[in-house]
């Protein structure tokens, strides 16, 4: 099974977008598909994330909720804060077995969508950077494009690569409609980074099926 770690410039990049977007066009190409959010904070009325509960509907393969969320926090904070708050640690050594569940189920990939932005706390001592990069996970980096978004881009792909991890690609997410100088920030970055756009995505409130994404994806990981 091919595991794809997801990740973003920012909270609201629009990582749970993506992942939708993508397994979507996933099973329109015929793969079999699990996905996981491992670490997330806020819930609704019902005590579930949204998030987790979307990359649960979308996927092909059935699985529980916890499988699916394992550390499922209610504050809309920082993860560490509200584990903190509810007396929890969150820690990688399960975050790891989690996965390794997740992988032993019958699916031709695992998309794993991370919280905030990539050095996000899991703790006073660890990163939810340094659990991708003890599994040498691949890295897919979506930008939410917005005005700062180049800084937050740049010094994102500059962490992964120190970090050593294969940086699949990074796409371009239009979450501000109005975006002075969207196409060019867009040109910027094409030029700047060496890691391949695999599309851009247009504003707009419900992911489309992409197979056209699902493909760029299916071709770095073969790459």
């Amino acid at each position: 099974m091919q595991t794809v770690f997801i990740t973003g410039t920012d909270t609201d990049a629009g990582k749970t977008y993506v992942a939708v977007a993508l397994l979507q066009g996933l099973k329109a190409l015929g793969y079999r598909t699990v996905a996981q959010k491992p670490v997330a904070a806020g819930v609704n009325e019902s005590g579930f994330n949204t998030d987790a509960l979307q990359l649960q509907q979308h996927a092909t393969e059935a699985l529980s909720y916890q499988q699916v969320n394992p550390y499922c926090l209610t504050d809309a904070v920082a993860p560490h804060l509200a584990a903190a708050k509810a007396g929890l640690c969150i820690e990688p050594a399960v975050l790891t077995t989690d996965l390794q569940q997740l992988r032993n189920t019958k699916a031709d990939i695992a998309l794993v969508e991370g919280a905030g932005g990539w050095l996000l706390p899991l703790g006073d001592h660890s990163t939810m950077a340094d659990w991708v990069t003890e599994l040498q996970l691949p890295v897919l980096l979506v930008v939410g494009m917005k005005l700062g978004c180049l800084n937050h881009a740049l010094l994102t792909v500059r962490e992964i690569e120190r970090s050593g991890l294969k940086l699949l690609g990074w796409l371009a997410n239009c979450i501000d409609p109005d975006m002075a100088y969207q196409q060019e920030n867009i040109n910027y970055l094409q030029q700047k980074l060496t890691a391949p756009c695999l599309g851009v995505l247009p504003y707009q409130f419900e992911p489309q099926i992409n197979t056209s994404l699902a493909a760029a994806l299916i071709k770095q990981l073969q790459s």
